[in-house]
């Protein structure tokens, strides 16, 4: 029995994630980022970081676990079949270094239907083990009907 879809705005929960030095390494090498801050500890020590900085666009690693979480929440009811990505938008704020662990905590948004496809809103919220915040981010999907 397939379970109750419930599309109510609401809290889906939070995942943590520690940031590691060669994690941040392999994501600037595979966007080909050169900057020496993400790739140099000396350059990012000696730019006053305590560790490696991570690219903005990390947010994407550490925010991915809670958002593949909420996906794949029975209740939501997302036909992956059927599924597109529709777009991410991400505002950030304290930068993410190698040694923090942030925690992201995501919840369901709006959920509209446009043209037949459904298009759904999941909201994050990402903060380092100091509470303080380091990124928000809106990641869309839209499922397309089966015909």
């Amino acid at each position: 029995m397939q379970a109750a879809i419930d599309l109510t705005p609401r809290s889906l929960g939070s995942e943590t994630y520690a940031v590691g030095r060669e994690k941040i390494r392999e994501y600037a090498r595979a966007v080909g980022e050169t900057n020496p801050l993400h790739l140099d500890l000396d350059a990012a020590r000696a730019a006053g970081y305590a560790d490696l900085v991570a690219p903005p666009m990390f947010a994407a690693v550490y925010g991915g676990p809670a958002f593949g979480r909420a996906m794949l929440d029975p209740a939501i009811g997302i036909d992956f079949e059927m599924l597109l990505h529709g777009g991410q938008e991400f505002e950030w704020d304290q930068l993410v270094v190698a040694g923090d662990e942030i925690e992201t905590e995501i919840s369901l948004g709006e959920v509209r239907e446009r043209v037949g496809m459904r298009f759904y809103e999941f909201r994050s919220s990402s903060r380092n083990q100091r509470g303080e915040v380091v990124c928000r981010g809106i990641w869309t999907v839209i499922v397309r009907p089966r015909e």
